[in-house]
């Protein structure tokens, strides 16, 4: 992974562990808001890009998120990269 990749995946996680403990069994929808709301479209390519490819390091909580932007929805189905 560059290490461009490697912060977005570490600052995601980041995400995933202030979201889950908080919001119970809706971390997913709170990791995917924050993602969708506050990430750069550059950044949130790049993250879906590597989601698309299999998501390596990306948390469980944050993977699935992930895959519920917009970016992801298009073209590829949301069971990619799991």
């Amino acid at each position: 992974m560059s290490s461009t990749l490697d912060r977005l995946v570490m600052m995601a996680n980041q995400i995933g562990r202030f979201f889950t403990p908080q919001r119970g069994g809706d971390a997913v929808a709170g990791i995917a808001d924050h993602l969708e709301k506050f990430w750069d479209p550059r950044m949130k390519e790049n993250i879906v890009a590597h989601w698309r490819a299999g998501g390596a390091g990306l948390d469980g909580p944050v993977r699935e998120a992930i895959g519920r932007l917009k970016e992801a929805k298009r073209g590829a189905p949301l069971e990619a990269g799991r």
